[in-house]
């Protein structure tokens, strides 16, 4: 109902369990929010069967259960996000389009929990994170705004460049982080102190 009510958004469908899948596949949805839990198939497993569709939608879990391995397992297996059920109604159809727009919602619960998982951020020895100096200014600009949630279409306004140079560059942030989500790279950027003070020049136009 609240969706419905949003400008520019339709509820398509609404499944459960082992239809989930095939109604996504019917349907061709932009976004789905999966609960985790449901009857028969849960949504972690559903996540896993639609990441296999040529063009799989933007996938955010909306669920209640917000422990660390729910969390981490629904954002390595490619969700865009993870929200809990207590979301502000007013909020939701927001973060909905920035899923479509390809951007990431996370929950600070959620966050918490990925920093937690890599309690060894930083450090000089992390492989991961030295990969962040293979990127140029650019794509290092590219990466803070997308780590802030930002949707292609946003970075490219906020830094004066075209959607598609946008994409472009989120691709090759991605090959050189050697991440598969722009989740994971959000997580490399805060271990790697972007979003800490070094990253303030993202914001800056300075005509590159």
């Amino acid at each position: 109902m609240i969706l419905n009510a949003s400008d520019g958004i339709q509820v398509v469908a609404t499944a459960e369990g082992a239809r989930a899948a095939d109604v996504i596949r019917r349907e061709r949805p932009d976004v789905v929010l999966l609960d985790i839990r449901m009857p028969d198939v849960d949504g972690l497993t559903v996540l896993r069967q639609i990441q296999t569709l040529p063009e799989p939608p933007h996938v955010a879990m909306l669920t209640t259960f917000d422990t660390d391995e729910y969390i981490l397992t629904a954002l390595r297996s490619g969700a865009a996000g993870f929200l809990l059920k207590d979301t502000e109604p007013e909020q939701l159809a927001q973060l909905v389009r920035t899923l479509a727009a390809g951007g990431v919602v996370m929950s600070p619960k959620a966050s918490r929990a990925l920093l937690r998982s890599h309690p060894g951020a930083g450090a000089p020895q992390d492989a991961d994170v030295a990969r962040v100096n293979l990127l140029s200014d650019r794509e290092r600009d590219v990466l803070v705004l997308v780590a802030e949630g930002l949707s292609n279409a946003d970075v490219g306004a906020r830094i004066h460049l075209s959607t598609g140079t946008v994409k472009d560059h989120v691709s090759s942030i991605l090959t050189k982080l050697r991440v598969s989500s722009r989740v994971q790279a959000a997580l490399l950027a805060e271990r790697a102190g972007l979003l800490s003070g070094n990253g303030d020049r993202a914001a800056r136009d300075d005509g590159r």
